[in-house]
């Protein structure tokens, strides 16, 4: 993997997440990137462990405890792994009784692939303290909604409003859960 380090701001933006996301997962202990001078600094194995963790959080909509768990797991395994190509990982999670296990598959090669095109991203993205403008920001505001406001000078409030609706919906909608059966096969 390509030596990254970047601050939380724009490691949310090559995650694709909100910064407060990213710190409620740090905070949580769910993952822990290095800190210097109480900034934390995401290298790519960190980064890679945060996607795995919003993966999880989103398909399984788990606790932050099993959470942290699930990630310090793949976090051992990763050390173990090629980083140059992560292969898909099995994690599974057996109940204190000794019955069959849950396994979770999660698809480390493509968030891996996700997470490098997502990286020139954070690298254009200015990490600025909170509440320094840039020079000329109110000029570039001011375009960017005349152009919206031409942009949407044909569009009705109603339709606006129906689009929002819909988007909300989309956000709102549950995981896919499929059932795959499985074999189990005898050795000899």
């Amino acid at each position: 993997m390509q030596t990254v380090i970047l601050k939380l701001k724009q490691a949310s933006i090559a995650l694709g997440v909100l910064p407060k996301d990213l710190q409620n997962l740090v905070q949580m202990g769910v993952i822990c990137p290095a800190r210097r001078r109480n900034v934390c600094w995401f290298d790519m194995k960190v980064l890679l462990e945060a996607k795995v963790a919003f993966y999880l959080k989103e398909s399984l909509g788990s606790s932050s405890e099993l959470l942290a768990r699930f990630t310090e797991a793949f976090s051992e395994n990763l050390g173990q792994v090629e980083t140059k190509d992560p292969r898909d990982i099995c994690l599974r999670s057996r109940p204190l009784n000794h019955t069959d296990a849950v396994e979770i598959k999660i698809p480390v090669r493509s968030l891996a692939r996700e997470l490098k095109n997502q990286i020139p991203l954070a690298s254009a993205f200015k990490d600025l303290p909170k509440g320094r403008k840039r020079p000329g920001w109110k000029k570039d505001f001011l375009r960017s909604i005349r152009k919206a406001a031409a942009d949407l000078d044909d569009i009705s409030e109603g339709e606006i409003l129906k689009v929002v609706r819909e988007s909300r919906v989309g956000q709102k909608k549950l995981p896919e859960i499929t059932v795959v059966a499985r074999s189990k096969t005898k050795s000899a």
